[in-house]
């Protein structure tokens, strides 16, 4: 099996090796786009600049792309129907160790014509943004390590940096193949947290949001604190300040996202998994667990004490990643140095790179080596994405999408060798590499089946529409009900997707049947609704789509609901005023088709009250529908699922009445009824057409 795949391996390089002959290294057209650097004059020479390690110097970029996939052409440099960008930018040599090879990465900003104003823009279908990369693919000879688990990272549900291939020319020259991607950064596109500004240093301000590094010093930024390896008190952990930079971060802000990391640390020391004050409640375990896989996967060199990131919102828990600078992996490292420590048969937080204790702290922890070990194999499992025939495809795509540039690579630099050789070594190493993993992670039984609770987010208002003398934003809530007859322990509970936060208080409880309200702004929600919330949640939701994730202490899924502004979603609750309301808290809330509109003013009662049986007969229907029930409906409408009102019948004064459905269009609707005492049901009807 293995040499079959090699051969096909082999004769896929072969293939497009002749169907995309090279004659020279001088580049004339490409399947890729084309991006285009030439650096302003310098006026003492009247040469173009060269670029320096820092500061950035100006430039213009241009990037030949044709949008319907066609080849690109160098020829197309001045038209502008093929150029995705045309602009200004301020451009440097990036990086430590991979500034070695004399093919340079390099970082840049887009720019406005006036040469100082950064300029957001989407480049290649990358989201509005100004900081870029150009990455290099230092010392890795497949030039596909830091692509491969990137994607692979998004596919296990982080962000990881969104990259296109691209060749490269500066000043004329061919620079070769590269990769153009987005840049680590706080924003709402990559990494999703809160900024903080100078005046936020207190409570709960002070507590988000932070992007901070295990790393080398690069650029002369300052050590902000060291921490301790297990290789003793010599090997220290730096951490420096990514965002806010170290000369912005306010002495406040310095502190408290030091201690929190020594406070992690010293429960990490003292063995806390409490729920309460230990490790689970200060990081969002499940992004711990996804860190260690991606790296351990990789087994890669650098992990845990260089390119090793952390983020944390306000009043979030502490989260690893995003993953970062991974060409040191897969069984690659500096040969050519003497190194080779990508191994497929260690664990690289207790081999040669070893990063702060807590890292070896939690996969001793039983609990946390449980669920890392069920993580793992479902990632593994067959169609899911660290599965290794998923992996091998990616690698295959990735290969057939560059073999053409890797020629004129080849040719420019000389630096792959035999690429498909390369590639073979790469999934060979994978292959021993999963099976190591799995014979080393196998136990998870006592986290296989973990007790959830019946809490269903069952409310969202995310865009209320404005009122006299509020703020939209301020009116926003969710609702949550335990819909069950067992009151709920709510400790360890938290939203756990960035974009918003919220933690449920220690030794807090619903009641069966209880609801809760969650509001942005809790003041302005009693002053508006006449009764307080349970709690306030950081930040605002989306006003287009986001995803509310309820979680448990160790990430388990309690429910998960990403609405939208847009059709199937009813789209009436977009600033038109009425709430998200899910029909029936028995429906599945992540289907569009569950949820109506509500404009009815929320109850003070956090209680579910008697919710009167309705049937619906026959259902589905192309005539008639019989509703009858065990109480005295009052009245009845039948919406779409839009929201908007279909037909409506007052007074019905009855235990059931015949709603006539012939003249209405054929689709799904929702029957809401009436009841004395302000009682309500909604059900589904489906309405058809013979033919």
């Amino acid at each position: 099996m293995k040499h079959l795949t090699s051969s096909f391996l082999f004769l896929l390089f072969l293939l497009i090796l002749f169907k995309y002959p090279i004659h020279a290294q001088i580049l004339t057209d490409s399947n890729l786009p084309i991006v285009v650097i030439n650096t302003d004059l310098d006026p003492n020479t009247g040469q173009p600049q060269i670029i320096p390690d820092e500061p950035k110097i100006p430039a213009t970029m241009k990037i030949i792309y044709h949008p319907d996939g066609s080849r690109n052409y160098l020829s197309d440099i001045n038209n502008p129907e093929f150029l995705n960008y045309d602009g200004r930018i301020g451009i440097e040599i990036r990086g430590t160790t991979s500034q070695a090879p004399d093919k340079k990465p390099y970082a840049l900003h887009t720019l406005k014509d006036d040469d100082s104003t950064k300029y957001n823009v989407e480049i290649l279908g990358l989201p509005k943004e100004n900081d870029w990369i150009l990455n290099s693919f230092a010392f890795d000879p497949s030039l596909l390590r830091d692509v491969l688990s990137y994607n692979l990272s998004r596919k296990m549900g982080n962000w990881a940096s969104n990259c296109v291939y691209c060749e490269l020319m500066v000043n004329d020259d061919y620079k070769g193949l590269y990769i153009f991607s987005e840049k680590i950064k706080i924003d709402k596109n990559r990494v999703n947290l809160v900024k903080l500004t100078t005046t936020d240093n207190e409570p709960p301000e002070v507590t988000g949001g932070y992007i901070s590094k295990a790393d080398k010093q690069t650029g002369g930024d300052p050590i902000a604190w060291e921490m301790s390896s297990y290789t003793g008190p010599y090997n220290m952990v730096y951490y420096i300040h990514d965002q806010p930079k170290p000369d912005i971060i306010t002495n406040d802000q310095h502190i408290y996202i030091r201690n929190y990391f020594f406070a992690f640390q010293e429960a990490m020391d003292n063995g806390n998994n409490s729920l309460i004050n230990g490790y689970p409640s200060m990081i969002d375990v499940p992004s711990f667990i996804d860190f260690m896989i991606s790296n351990e996967l990789a087994s890669n060199v650098d992990a845990y004490l260089f390119s090793t990131f952390f983020h944390k919102d306000r009043s979030g828990k502490l989260r690893a990643g995003p993953i970062w600078d991974f060409n040191l992996t897969y069984g690659n490292d500096l040969i050519a140095w003497g190194l080779d420590r990508s191994k497929t048969d260690v664990w690289q937080f207790d081999y040669c790179n070893r990063g702060s204790k807590f890292w070896q702290d939690l996969f001793d922890d039983s609990t946390f080596n449980c669920y890392l070990t069920k993580r793992w194999h479902e990632l593994t499992a067959p169609g899911c994405p660290l599965n290794y025939l998923m992996i091998k495809t990616q690698i295959i795509e990735i290969v057939e999408l560059i073999a053409e540039a890797v020629l004129r690579e080849n040719l420019r630099w000389g630096n792959i060798g035999n690429y498909a050789q390369n590639i073979n070594d790469l999934r060979i190493w994978l292959q021993e590499r999963i099976a190591w993993l799995n014979e080393n992670l196998t136990n998870y039984q006592n986290c296989a089946d973990p007790e959830i609770p019946a809490l269903v987010i069952n409310k969202i208002h995310y865009h209320p529409k404005s009122e006299s003398g509020f703020d939209e934003d301020d009116l926003e809530f969710i609702e949550i009900i335990n819909y069950s007859n067992e009151t709920v322990d709510l400790t360890g509970i938290y939203l756990r997707e960035l974009g918003i936060s919220y933690n449920f208080p220690n030794n807090s409880y619903v009641n069966a049947y209880e609801y809760i309200r969650l509001a942005s702004n809790a003041d302005i929600f009693e002053q508006f609704h006449g009764f307080p919330p349970f709690g306030q949640y950081t930040r605002n939701l989306s006003n287009k789509t986001q995803k509310l994730l309820l979680c448990d202490a160790f990430g388990n899924v309690i429910d998960e609901v990403q609405y939208s502004d847009s059709s199937p979603w009813p789209e009436e609750a977009d600033g038109h005023g009425p709430y998200l309301s899910l029909i029936n808290p028995e429906l599945d809330n992540s289907l569009a088709e569950s949820w109506t509109t509500s404009s009815d003013p929320l109850l003070g009662l956090s209680k579910l009250t008697y919710n009167p049986n309705v049937s619906l007969f026959p259902n589905p229907t192309s005539d008639f529908c019989i509703v009858e029930s065990d109480q005295i409906i009052t009245n009845i409408k039948l919406v779409n699922v839009s929201g908007r009102t279909i037909e409506e019948i007052r007074n019905v004064n009855s235990t059931f009445i015949t709603l006539q459905v012939s003249d209405i269009d054929p689709g799904f609707y929702i029957l809401n009824t009436e009841f004395a005492h302000g009682l309500r049901s909604s059900s589904k009807l489906i309405v058809y057409k013979n033919r």
